[in-house]
């Protein structure tokens, strides 16, 4: 009879367990099925009362592990050796009625085993190897024999049991081999995006790292430099262009020591951990004309899908930075003007950043934003990355695509707050 198993530990116990008492249910049907027509079409006489108990029984506790891990999250880690215990003890009995290790069906208790050996440590096959080896030993000298006096149809018999216990070994083994093969290669997938998102992550936290040093280091030449600006648009001597240029290069600095000095306040712990909750319209609108302030040559246009009010978004400076990110590789690809869209629903917001440039490349619509790329002529090559894992940090995610109408495609989709 089939064990209910689990990969202890490595693999989630509970689906495994699940699946494994629904082909339990089979095989009780199956044996139940045998021990009322075998006396019937194979002429052997069974002990039909000792089988069924024991049928009933096994059925019974089935039914009591269906119920709890009907109800379960989790399943307990040792579960699995106690499920293949209970099966040895089952077949042991089954078989103990029906001619004890003289019955081909004794090597049912081979596929605990194998399963075992797949799936338990070291200390717990070796418990279910010894259960298995000591039911075997027991049932040479203790069972209920047979009554079959025609040798040559004993013998026929005992093949065609070798073969029924052949093939359904063969298959057991080879479904739980190939499930619980399944299920390690599926736990190896999760462990290598686990590891490339660390492996991000780890990256992105030495960049903020070089990021606030830099910060730290720009302070005084920005002062000296806005010290200069300042005094070049008060130079009557000057051109009043040349005044308005360097009043213009006034505000740039001042909009950059803001970024700068800001950089800290925003990755205090305090600002990540309690942002201010502000409707999505107006958060994307301020933050739309903060970096018009910082690309006054770019141009972009707002669109609301929704009737308002729009609902509310956590003001994360993480998921601000990354929409500012997005923006500024729109206005990189073109100089047309940047569609922002704004939409949301079911507890969902979400955000189009669209231009009007080439598009996307293939190689950035394919990884974009899990590694960086080759620096180029308008930029690092890393805001991307940087805005994947901000956007992915705050519960969201980050899609790129090229549009049929041409132009290049970025959609945000954030939770929403009540």
């Amino acid at each position: 009879m089939p064990a209910a198993s689990s990969v202890a530990g490595a693999i989630d116990a509970l689906p495994m367990l699940r699946r494994l008492v629904r082909v339990r249910w089979i095989a009780i049907a199956l044996v139940a099925l045998l021990a009322a027509a075998a006396p019937v079409l194979l002429g052997i006489p069974l002990p039909r009362w000792p089988l069924f108990a024991v049928i009933t029984v096994t059925a019974a506790l089935n039914a009591v592990v269906h119920l709890r891990l009907r109800a379960a999250a989790s399943a307990a880690p040792g579960e699995l050796l106690s499920q293949l215990l209970v099966d040895i003890a089952a077949l042991s009995a089954l078989v103990f009625f029906s001619g004890g290790a003289t019955n081909p069906l004794v090597s049912l208790l081979l596929p605990p085993v194998a399963i075992a050996a797949l799936a338990l440590p070291a200390r717990g096959v070796a418990v279910v190897a010894g259960a298995a080896i000591t039911a075997y030993s027991l049932l040479m000298l203790f069972y209920v024999p047979l009554p079959l006096d025609d040798a040559n149809r004993a013998a026929r018999l005992h093949l065609l049991g070798m073969w029924l216990t052949f093939a359904l070994s063969t298959a057991l083994i080879a479904w739980f081999v190939v499930r619980m093969t399944t299920l390690i290669r599926a736990r190896d997938a999760e462990l290598a995006t686990a590891r490339e998102q660390a492996l991000r992550d780890e990256r992105v936290m030495a960049i903020g790292t070089l990021a606030a040093g830099a910060a730290h280091e720009l302070g005084t030449p920005l002062a000296t430099m806005a010290l200069l600006a300042g005094e070049l648009a008060e130079d009557t001597a000057l051109p009043e262009p040349a005044r308005q240029d360097a009043a213009l290069m006034r505000t740039q600095i001042a909009a950059c020591k803001e970024i700068i000095t800001g950089l800290s306040r925003r990755a205090g712990a305090e600002r990540l951990e309690n942002p201010a909750l502000l409707p999505a319209d107006r958060w994307l609108d301020a933050l739309r004309q903060r970096w018009h302030a910082l690309r006054p040559a770019a141009a972009s246009s707002l669109a609301v899908a929704n009737a308002l009010p729009a609902p509310r978004l956590l003001a994360d400076p993480r998921l601000e930075q990354a929409v500012l990110n997005l923006l500024n590789n729109a206005a990189s690809a073109s100089d047309q003007p940047i569609e922002i869209l704004l939409g949301w629903s079911d507890g969902r917001i979400s955000i189009d950043v669209r231009d009007h440039g080439p598009g996307f490349p293939e190689a950035v619509l394919s990884q974009g934003g899990s590694v960086p790329f080759p620096a180029h002529e308008s930029g690092s090559g890393i805001g991307l990355m940087l805005t994947r894992v901000a956007v992915e940090q705050t519960g969201g995610r980050l899609l790129l695509e090229n549009p049929p109408g041409g132009g290049a495609r970025a959609h945000l989709d954030i939770p929403a707050r009540a």
